[in-house]
């Protein structure tokens, strides 16, 4: 035995950690895809399942980083953020989302990602025992947390025949004694519902009422389309009493590998995870700040971004409807989520859609992720390779005959 087996820390497996034989999600699409590129040398495969824009930050952004990096100034630990980041932070929310009073040194703090924010924050919250209220299908490092932590995750299932909201009034009342938390995702990964104000009201009644923590994911929250403004659960009256929003400006400003991002709301909440981050990390790099601020100040680059992800959805359900698919065009995010095939024509059967997916990639070369969490789902991306509108056209026009030639059953 090796002498670390018995170190191993129990939430990691202990003893058992490393000796699981199941295999990720996503580890199962990389094998299939590769067997496929393999098979097929010649045929491009089409992937409709990358999670991260394909454009590259804007050229001012870079512009503002390469004139940051070399400031000597800017060398120093960033601990928990400068200010002028969080300034500008609270005036992006002020502007695009209405949300009024913010003062950036008590209701604002910076992170290094998504990610690490949403592992900081149940830290803050979260005792052995303690519940957290989770949405599936969905990001699950808040979910995971909770669990290192010793506490426990109940299951929300977003269902197409609510909106894919989730049901407040499902959770039992023997979990909502031990519930202190709620993790929300709008507009959502991997479904592109979006929230209403309604929906947000109704969360910040739950919250009060049962003395629960909410905490908003909103990474998609500007990726909106025809006409649905952009909504923050913090606009809603009551919700800075309740909970805290997490903000990224990975899809928005197209900066996943950045690291750049913040978490703004309820004072006290704010401060302890202000607490937790300054023990966890020593900020994120002054200059990549100061290139997120000239982000947040120039949002005509969410706008064009907005302007080419609709136009791709316009294509994509269009092709989805023609393959069978009840495709609709979402109103927020960069996913269309459709419910997977029964099997094809020619007899093939689909159990799951992790099954249409591993057929799809090694039959159609065409990369999706599946979704069985809540029902069989396909979620396709519209971040697909393609650099001009023509492009763009030849791809979906590429999608539509392969799809068409596997002959599907619903």
């Amino acid at each position: 035995m090796n002498f670390i087996d018995d170190k191993i820390s129990e939430r990691l497996g202990g003893r058992n950690f490393g000796k699981s034989t199941e295999i990720y999600k996503f580890e199962l699409i990389k094998r299939a895809k590769a067997a496929a590129k393999k098979e097929h040398p010649d045929v491009p495969l089409i992937d409709m399942g990358v999670g991260e824009p394909d454009w590259p930050a804007d050229p001012m952004v870079v512009q503002t980083l390469s004139e940051e990096a070399g400031k000597p100034q800017n060398r120093w630990y960033a601990d928990n953020g400068i200010l002028e980041f969080q300034e500008a932070a609270a005036q992006y929310l002020h502007n695009i989302y209405g949300v009024q009073g913010l003062n950036p040194s008590e209701h604002i703090v910076h992170g290094i990602g998504s990610k690490p924010m949403l592992a900081i924050l149940p830290i803050c919250f979260i005792n052995p025992g303690d519940v957290l209220l989770t949405t599936i299908p969905g990001y699950p490092v808040t979910a995971t947390y909770t669990k290192y932590l010793g506490g426990e995750v109940f299951n929300l299932p977003l269902l197409e025949s609510n909106s894919f909201l989730p049901d407040l009034s499902s959770v039992p009342e023997s979990i909502l004694k031990r519930s202190k938390a709620i993790y929300l995702n709008y507009p959502n990964n991997p479904t592109g519902a979006t929230a209403t104000p309604e929906f947000f009201k109704e969360v910040v009644e739950f919250a009060v009422r049962h003395g629960i923590v909410v905490i908003h994911d909103a990474p998609y929250a500007a990726l909106t389309y025809d006409g649905n403004k952009p909504l923050s659960f913090l606009s809603v009256d009551g919700a800075m009493d309740v909970g805290v929003e997490v903000h990224s400006l990975s899809k928005a400003f197209n900066m996943t590998g950045w690291r750049i991002g913040f978490v703004c709301g309820n004072p006290k909440a704010i401060k302890a995870y202000a607490t937790v981050k300054d023990n966890t990390d020593s900020g994120q790099f002054r200059a990549i700040q100061k290139a997120g601020i000239t982000a947040l100040s120039n949002t005509s680059i969410t706008d064009k971004t907005v302007e080419k992800y609709s136009r791709r959805f316009d294509l994509l359900v269009q092709a989805l409807r023609a393959s069978g698919f009840r495709a609709k065009k979402p109103k927020g995010s960069f996913y269309c989520y459709v419910q997977s095939p029964k099997g094809t024509k020619q007899g093939d059967k689909f159990n799951t859609a992790a099954e249409f997916s591993d057929f799809l990639i090694r039959h159609a070369l065409i990369s999706t992720v599946p979704w069985d969490d809540a029902g069989s789902y396909i979620r396709f991306s519209v971040t697909f390779e393609a650099d001009t509108p023509e492009q763009e056209i030849q791809v979906i026009g590429e999608l539509t005959r392969r799809l068409k030639s596997i002959d599907l059953q619903f």
